[in-house]
């Protein structure tokens, strides 16, 4: 029998496949992809179902063809998957409803059934018409590039939805199984994603997407471990019982029992944290969430949070087509503040532009969206837009006990950080006005931005999005965006140090925050506040009650003397383990 040192891998070309005969000693094999919905879960390996087949795309002569019959049948088609999607939405809330509500809307757009109609009435069958009619649309979108171009999915989703449909068969979706699985698949739809059931699902694995893909923003609402680009998945067999690393982008293949056990013991970090968050000395570290609406914010408190570090106001408005007033503004952000209290929270202007654009605000197509006019660049392009925001922020703040505080996405120069603080600082009911740090050059630049604002937040995932070159949603390129690098890291160590001679508040909010190993190495670099899903606010918090805050800055030394963010994360991991031995030997010994 090959031997192999403990823990050491297997090669991906070296992976199990379905065998002839069940193996009597299982090999361990580890995958490596893209971590981004923190937790552990385990079990056996259950695949989605394979994509719809392309129907024959055969013109039958006009007098064998009932077009009315064929139109009706389309007709059908369509109203049933809107009903179900419709019907999914109901019992779905915040982001996975809107995707729903916008996947349905798609499904009845009339230029895809006028399409298909015509395709019908030259004599194509229903399934072909919405076959090509699909991929007609698709061709369009792909040419506009940006978000438009990454609806792309979406429309094959619904294509595949509506030949089903015609077939008469259930619609592709997430297989039910009694019991709790890993389910794998090459990408989920967010029709699909919307529907996981934390309950069913132990862990969530593609071999495609990226980290800021719906179905990674998703797993990550849902609490469902999650890790994507991980093309190796695809020959694990089926049934192979996998242990799903959230925290760490890695699935291993039939693991030790011991290794199970360890995971067993990490769930327990995930039960509601009751008290201040702090280091084990009681070095108070401020955790919030981030919310994107006033459902998703009126749960926030029951996974620890004390307060909104991310309000997403461009959640409220995503499928409007005429631009909001500011009394209707006021009640949005008033049912958000309405759920926080005397706590904080952190509204985020409009962050709006070329990568997500919104039918009441311009936009055209650009060679690189994520390099356009988006966040503030848009805000400041289009008249009153800016300015009735604040306005009313500002209101619904009057008129609320939270501690409002607002910030403007995407500002990359400290002239535009100055002239963001002094616009929102004409506005009473705002306590304080900061700037997100997403830029490489805004945290260059961090001492003068702190000289023009009352605090800085830091968006990880934009910031290694620009810093490392790498599109935040191609997955070809997902190793790369990791807040492990240490590129990255060095950047926010800038910022935090500039917040030290500030004296200000220095805050994370993208996903780095929700990493438990991550926060410590963020606490341990300087910031003061951590902003994530509700889901990961109590595993954070029990993991910095375990260190110092000393202990922390060790850590935080070790990732950024690394020379890759696997390193940066291992030395980070080790040092947590050794000062967690530490204490348990000497509890044993006392």
């Amino acid at each position: 029998m090959e031997r192999r040192a403990p823990g050491q891998e297997r090669r991906p070309d070296q992976l199990p496949v379905n065998p002839a005969a069940p193996s009597p000693e299982p090999t361990r094999v580890v995958v490596r992809g893209s971590g981004v919905s923190a937790g552990v879960g385990v079990g056996p390996v259950v695949r989605m179902a394979e994509p719809v087949a392309e129907p024959a795309h055969e013109t039958l002569p006009p007098q064998d063809v009932d077009v009315q019959s064929a139109l009706l049948q389309l007709a059908a088609a369509i109203e049933g998957v809107e009903e179900e999607l419709q019907e999914r939405a109901r019992t779905a809330s915040g982001e996975a409803r809107d995707i729903l509500h916008a996947t349905a809307a798609m499904a009845r757009d009339s230029t895809l059934r006028q399409r298909a109609e015509q395709l019908i009435e030259t004599g194509a069958s229903p399934q072909s018409a919405v076959w090509r009619a699909c991929g007609w649309i698709t061709d369009v979108f792909a040419d506009l590039e940006g978000v438009v171009a990454q609806r792309v999915r979406d429309i094959q989703d619904v294509r595949d939805r509506l030949v089903s449909a015609l077939d008469g068969r259930p619609a592709p979706g997430v297989p039910h199984r009694r019991e709790p699985f890993v389910l794998v698949a090459y990408d989920l739809s967010p029709a699909d994603t919307a529907t996981l059931a934390p309950a069913q699902i132990a862990a969530l694995v593609t071999s495609s997407g990226g980290p800021t893909s719906h179905t990674a923003i998703l797993a990550r609402s849902l609490g469902i471990p999650a890790v994507v680009a991980a093309p190796e998945v695809a020959a694990l067999a089926d049934e192979a019982v996998v242990l799903v690393d959230g925290d760490r982008g890695s699935v291993v293949a039939n693991p030790a029992p011991e290794e199970i056990a360890r995971s067993s013991e990490r769930a327990n970090l995930d039960a509601v944290f009751e008290g201040t968050p702090a280091t084990a000395d009681g070095h108070r570290v401020h955790l919030l969430a981030n919310v994107g609406d006033a459902e998703a914010a009126k749960g926030f408190v029951h996974g620890g949070a004390e307060g909104i570090g991310l309000f997403r106001t461009e959640v409220c408005f995503l499928n409007r087509t005429s631009r909001p007033g500011v009394a209707e503004q006021v009640d949005l952000y008033q049912s958000v503040l309405s759920t926080a209290g005397t706590g904080r929270v952190v509204v985020r202007t409009l962050d709006a532009g070329a990568d997500k654009p919104m039918a009441f605000l311009p936009h055209k197509a650009e060679p690189n969206p994520a390099l356009g006019v988006r966040g503030y660049r848009m805000a400041r392009a289009v008249e009153g837009v800016l300015e009735d925001q604040l306005a009313a922020i500002a209101q619904a703040g009057q008129g609320s006990p939270a501690d409002v505080w607002v910030m403007a996405p995407m500002i990359s120069t400290p002239a535009e950080a100055h002239d963001f603080a002094t616009t929102a600082r004409q506005r009473p009911g705002i306590s304080q006005v900061g700037v997100m740090i997403e830029v490489p050059s805004a945290a260059l630049c961090a001492d003068e931005i702190l000289n023009a604002c009352d605090f800085v937040s830091i968006g990880t995932n934009d910031l290694a999005q620009y810093t490392m070159a790498a599109d935040r949603e191609l997955g070809d390129v997902a190793a790369l965006n990791d807040p492990w690098q240490p590129a990255v890291l060095r950047l926010v160590q800038l910022v935090a140090d500039a917040g030290t001679r500030a004296a200000k508040p220095v805050g994370v909010c993208g996903e780095a925050a929700s990493d438990p190993i991550l926060a410590c190495v963020l606490v341990g670099m300087g910031v003061t506040s951590l902003s994530m899903t509700p889901r990961a606010v109590s595993p954070v918090a029990r993991r910095l009650q375990e260190v110092s805050i000393d202990q922390c800055r060790q850590m935080a030394a070790l990732a950024l003397a690394a020379n890759s963010p696997t390193n940066a994360r291992d030395y980070a991991e080790r040092a947590f383990n050794a000062y967690m031995n530490t204490e348990q030997k000497t509890e044993s010994e006392d």
